[in-house]
């Protein structure tokens, strides 16, 4: 780890570099003020860690409350009311994340340009032609303001402003002094814009667009079957009463003529495709985006006492998404876990009786409506069953640093929601996310459960984004259940096409009710599992629910090794979730050496052939740092999809040059079409013959082997070694390298437990293990630390431990006489 001298040097250099002109953000002050002795960047080692004994008076505190920090940084916070513990929260939460606090609020809410300027135009854009600020003020305005989710938001707010209003020049954050900003006055308005962006990175469907991509190439019917709503492999989060996967591969359809009308569904979801969303080639990998969660009965733990473990799946950054706590007010809340700046509660975490975790259920919560208006250039009206009805109208206003106007939209809104235009067509959008909600209203209830049941009860009014909760109890329960809102629809029940705007019969009928979402508490398996698999098997259940399901991989080896053991303990949870196997590699590798071997007693084998084969069949299939085959393997992988869908390469595209391929099928598809060697999918289009499978699987390996030894050198040497081809990478959130954690060699791979893909952006942001015994024991670490400041000892502490799959005993007191060894501690008192 970098000592602090170092970082600060680094800071310095940050300040020089943006100041000389190579800025990533807008107006700087003078470099002079950056480099001041006393208040400039050097300033932030004063500020960097914890005083040992500090009391501040903080407005609207109802009494005396006792903030006390453990080894790990993590505050413990002893109030005397659920108010006071909120305010509190927001009070050190903005001592160690005020930056992340300011910058997530503008990104929820589309106003980069007033850190960046006119850079980060169109990146505000997406979300503000969603009708993300829109929605977020109308959930503000729509809640209750006797609810408690309601008084947790304002009370977290003011903590946030005295936090603020209390800083000195020296308290400043580094980021501040780099961009020339100043932390906003915190508003109720910026939790919800927090939410909304949630919403969007978790229930935005990004392979909608894909499938529609593919449809204008090759037809709806083929671009049906290679995004199909049920997985060819199912082993769904609600047990379907097997004991292993089942298959159900079909002959995949050849490709057909072009889809004229799946080109303006993909305009359409381009336009509002999250910047964020992996690149194309991403899914040829395996992916790294999504989430782990399991649980285990007492009858097949060790000890007696059920376990849960979860581990979601994110961008990483540093600072971290997350941010670590413990809510005590006697008699009336004991909680713990992490919760993300910006949001007054505890999202993932345990009390003394009931443990959670989430990870993305991927329901379909969009659908597209064709308007009719009533001028095509300047709309004011659309027809809705034979009548006229008034479009609201909405300016969003950008601005630069500076405060002036850097352009302006208008944003128009049906009942459905936002207006967006496209040709001599005005499209209509729906979406869950855009309508009333209670997300704040579940999350203050769960961490008040005190069994299985009355979490799931809680849990009843979440609606976005729709997540699999797992829970655990100390009375031995497990269960899971699919919570949020999922549309009924007229028709098939489906969301792809563009629907008639002009009736109110193309509307949704109604949400599916939360007795019909897919569920399960107690299996007879002894254990559940979630890993954005499909959730349910259709043959249990055939109605639509979505199917943006991520590959079943990460489930099927979940499940597997939850099998196979009846005696868990809290240590083989914790050894799991950074597990370096692969059930993709465990079904195609056996393929790609069975090929090989048919290839060569054919006689159509060469050398090359013989030494690809040889080299991947001494792989052990795992993705450790030290192994010396995986590279292969993912070539191999990278080879087989780039000339298996070959069809799917935009016109003009040369096959194999970045972005040629407008969409990649997911590879459970490439898996199911191995089992059919005749089909037309597998000739290369470039060449006369007709190719079949088993050439295009040996051409594969032949170029893997080829491009490995290319890029890597021998098949011996440290060139192919896992951790030096694949590396987390942990980027500060204004991208300053001296402040990141990049090129982290890491075990896991594509589709792992512990997944790792492309550029090592994404990963596990949070790992928990529960064991709810007579007394709560719990373990858990994230990477990067609790401070946001670069200069502090807790900037990056846990990366370390995160890397090696290490997890710290988390310290759970229940008063703060318990907690014996201290960091720091913080005394609140109520303002005169």
């Amino acid at each position: 780890m970098p000592s602090r001298l170092s970082t600060l040097a680094a800071a310095a250099l940050a300040a020089v570099t943006l100041a000389a002109g190579a800025r990533r953000v807008g107006p700087l002050p003078a470099l002079g003020a950056l480099l001041d002795p006393a208040n400039g960047v050097w300033a932030l080692a004063r500020t960097a860690e914890l005083p040992r004994e500090a009391a501040v008076r903080l407005p609207g505190l109802g009494a005396r409350a006792r903030v006390l920090y453990d080894v790990r940084g993590v505050p413990h916070i002893f109030a005397a009311s659920e108010n006071d513990a909120y305010r509190a929260l927001g009070y050190v939460v903005a001592r160690d994340r005020l930056f992340q606090l300011d910058v997530q609020t503008l990104a929820g809410s589309g106003r980069i340009t007033e850190l960046a300027g006119a850079r980060a135009l169109d990146v505000d854009r997406v979300p503000r032609r969603l009708g993300m600020p829109w929605a977020a003020e109308r959930k503000l305005a729509a809640m209750d303001t006797a609810s408690t989710a309601w008084r947790a938001i304002r009370a977290y707010g003011d903590g946030i402003n005295a936090y603020i209003e209390g800083m000195t020049p020296s308290d400043l954050p580094l980021e501040y002094r780099l961009t020339g900003r100043r932390p906003p006055h915190w508003e109720p308005l910026f939790t919800m814009h927090l939410l909304e962006r949630m919403a969007w990175t978790l229930s935005y469907d990004d392979q909608e667009l894909d499938r529609e991509r593919v449809a204008a190439l090759v037809g709806r019917s083929a671009a049906n079957a290679l995004w199909p709503l049920d997985s060819p492999i199912q082993e769904p989060i609600q047990p379907n009463g097997q004991s292993s996967p089942s298959r159900r591969f079909v002959t995949l359809p050849p490709p057909g003529a072009p889809d004229a009308a799946a080109l303006r569904v993909a305009a359409l979801l381009e336009a509002t495709r999250p910047p964020s969303l992996a690149p194309p080639d991403l899914d040829a990998l395996g992916g790294a985006r999504g989430s782990n969660s399991w649980a285990v009965a007492p009858r097949r733990t060790r000890d007696g006492h059920a376990l849960l473990a979860g581990d979601p799946h994110l961008t990483l950054t540093l600072p971290s998404l997350w941010y670590e706590a413990h809510l005590v007010v006697p008699g009336v809340l004991d909680v713990y876990g992490v919760t993300i700046p910006g949001a007054p509660t505890i999202i993932i975490g345990f009390n003394r009786d009931v443990a959670w975790s989430f990870t993305n259920a991927y329901a379909d919560a969009v659908d597209f409506y064709a308007e009719t208006v009533d001028d095509v250039e300047h709309p004011t009206a659309y027809r809705l069953d034979g009548a006229w009805r008034p479009l609201e109208r909405r300016l969003e206003v950008y601005r630069a640093p500076d405060g002036s106007t850097i352009a302006t939209d208008t944003l128009y809104l049906s009942h459905r929601g936002p207006l967006r235009r496209e040709g001599d067509r005005w499209i209509s959008m729906r979406w869950t996310a855009l309508e009333p909600s209670s997300e704040t209203e579940a999350l203050a209830g769960i961490m008040h459960a005190r069994n299985a049941q009355e979490w799931l009860a809680a849990m009843r009014v979440w609606k976005v984004p729709a997540q699999n909760g797992l829970v655990a109890d100390r009375q031995g329960h497990i269960a899971i259940r699919s919570a949020g809102r999922v549309p009924l629809r007229p028709g098939d029940g489906r969301g792809y096409e563009i629907r008639d705007g002009s009736t109110s019969a193309s509307d949704w009928t109604g949400d599916r009710a939360v007795e019909r979402l897919p569920t399960a508490m107690d299996p007879a398996q002894g254990y559940l599992a979630s890993a954005n698999q499909q959730p349910v098997d259709p043959r249990q259940d055939s109605s639509y629910y979505g199917s943006d399901f991520r590959d079943p991989w990460r489930a099927l080896h979940i499940n597997e090794l939850l099998r196979a053991d009846s005696a868990v303990t809290p240590d083989a949870m914790r050894r799991w979730q950074t597990d370096a196997g692969s059930a993709r590699a465990d079904l195609f590798v056996p393929a790609f050496l069975a090929v090989a071997r048919r290839e060569i007693a054919a006689g159509r084998g060469d050398s090359a052939l013989s030494r690809a084969a040889r080299l991947l069949g001494d792989w052990d299939r795992r993705y450790t740092k030290s192994n010396r085959r995986a590279v292969l393997f993912e070539n191999a992988m990278r080879a087989l999809a780039t000339a298996t869908w070959d069809e799917l390469v935009r016109p003009g595209a040369t096959r194999g040059e970045p972005g040629a391929r407008v969409a990649t099928p997911a590879t459970i598809i490439l898996a199911e079409l191995l089992d059919d060697s005749l089909n037309a999918w597998w000739d290369d289009r470039s060449t006369p013959a007709v190719e079949r499978r088993d050439a295009i699987v040996a051409a594969s390996l032949r170029e893997a082997l080829a491009r490995t030894e290319r890029e890597h050198g021998a098949p011996d040497g440290a060139g192919w070694t896992w951790s030096g081809v694949q590396h987390a990478n942990i980027h500060h959130l204004l991208r300053i390298p001296a402040l990141s954690a990049l090129d982290l060699p890491i075990d896991g791979g594509p589709s792992t437990l512990n997944p790792s893909a492309g550029q090592g952006t994404d990963g596990a942001s949070w790992r928990m293990v529960v064991e709810l015994g007579p007394e709560v024991r719990a373990w858990g670490t994230y990477p990067g630390g609790q401070s946001g400041n670069p200069a502090s000892a807790r900037y990056r502490d846990r990366l370390g431990d995160w890397l090696t799959g290490t997890l710290d005993t988390l310290i759970v007191p229940r008063d703060s006489a318990a907690l014996r060894v201290r960091r720091a501690a913080l005394t609140l008192l109520p303002a005169r």
